[in-house]
């Protein structure tokens, strides 16, 4: 597995990625009503160029297996990690560790004393195994439907 920087050129990749993971991997936490206002397919187009900005002014890494991107995560300049998403044929493979770890890493470069994510049902437990602790539980509503995540933060030494 090699990790990079993000490029413009990931763009469709990463999209892709974020759909076919919450579609499938966060289906068995998430009712089907719920993945599809998280990850409504009609708003492709939008996410490509919202994205491609945001992404592109965070910290962004995307990790590579023979050439083919299989997950990625960002981090803005404050340590909050916006995304992390690995393709759901290679989870388990240390992907997500790998990009978190590259992350926090970047964080203690610039002198951040935490990091704090919005963590899944989910992803939850992956980011307790990282030293993350649930501040508080949230609601969040997309599209009029509500979904539950989980307020984040890992001190850093």
């Amino acid at each position: 597995m090699e990790l990079r920087k993000f490029t413009e050129e990931d763009i469709n990749q990463i999209v892709s990625i974020f759909y076919e993971t919450v579609h499938s991997v966060n289906k068995r936490d998430y009712t089907g009503e719920q993945l599809h206002a998280w990850a409504p397919k009609d708003e492709e187009p939008l996410k490509l160029k919202t994205w491609k900005e945001s992404l592109s002014h965070n910290f962004t890494y995307v990790a590579e297996i023979k050439g083919e991107i299989v997950g990625f995560s960002d981090m803005t300049q404050e340590g909050h990690v916006e995304r992390l998403f690995v393709h759901k044929d290679f989870l388990r493979q240390g992907v997500a560790s790998a990009l978190v770890n590259t992350l926090e890493a970047e964080a203690r470069r610039l002198g951040l004393n935490e990091m704090d994510t919005e963590a899944s049902i989910t992803a939850r437990p992956f980011f307790e195994r990282l030293g993350y602790r649930v501040i508080q539980q949230q609601v969040v509503e997309r599209k009029g439907v509500e979904l539950v995540n989980f307020k984040m933060v890992k001190t850093l030494r």
